[in-house]
């Protein structure tokens, strides 16, 4: 469903540019939401603790409507928007890339540091592997043994994945679709007999025990 595709990361990866002493460590992450950012990051500056800064930017959503990027201390506008350009110009979401950096005694002045910050962001993504994933959302089914069969030949549709399920006299499937058809998916489904489907738009909120 290329209405639903989009670029990402598949794997963290990491990154390295060295000027005049000062090192630039890059790291990049796959993410969903706002809240993994904030851990990762969170982690970084655990981790990292002794760098200089740690200057940062994310991209989050098919549109590419969620991104932010951070100077972290460093002069405006010569290390987040640096990363976030990198990460623009390969129309990536769905990814935090994180620049750490340790002052090396010598100052890069305002040319250097962008052409630092740019390069680690570079060698960071030249290094992950980028791959086409595919927007989607769960839903929950809820039916009785009898309607078995009309759900599963309903389910059959590509783009439809069963992530957990239990067929007893009161079945509950939970599954995961693409964006574009999970509207077609769950008129189908409440429309047939017997079946009750919501299409949860946050992630599967009603678990099966």
């Amino acid at each position: 469903m290329d209405s639903d595709a989009f670029l990402t990361i598949k794997y963290p990866a990491e990154g390295f540019f060295k000027d005049r002493k000062s090192r630039f460590i890059g790291f990049a992450f796959p993410v969903n939401n706002e809240d993994s950012v904030k851990e990762i990051i969170k982690k970084i500056r655990k981790d990292y603790y002794d760098a200089t800064h740690r200057c940062y930017a994310y991209v989050i959503g098919k549109s590419r409507e969620i991104y932010r990027s951070s100077d972290d201390g460093e002069q405006a506008n010569t290390a987040g928007v640096q990363i976030l350009g990198q990460i623009n110009s390969r129309q990536l979401t769905n990814i935090l890339l994180v620049v750490v950096r340790y002052y090396g005694g010598v100052k890069l002045g305002i040319p250097g540091l962008i052409h630092a910050f740019r390069s680690a962001a570079t060698d960071t993504l030249d290094k992950s592997e980028i791959i086409t994933s595919y927007e989607k959302k769960q839903g929950i089914i809820k039916f009785q043994y009898p309607q078995m069969n009309s759900v599963m030949n309903i389910l059959k549709e590509d783009g439809v994945e069963i992530i957990e399920q239990k067929f007893e006299l009161d079945c509950i499937i939970n599954f995961e679709v693409y964006s574009s058809l999970s509207a077609k998916i769950e008129k189908l489904l409440n429309k047939t007999e017997g079946v009750s489907c919501k299409i949860l738009e946050n992630g599967v909120t009603e678990k099966i025990v």
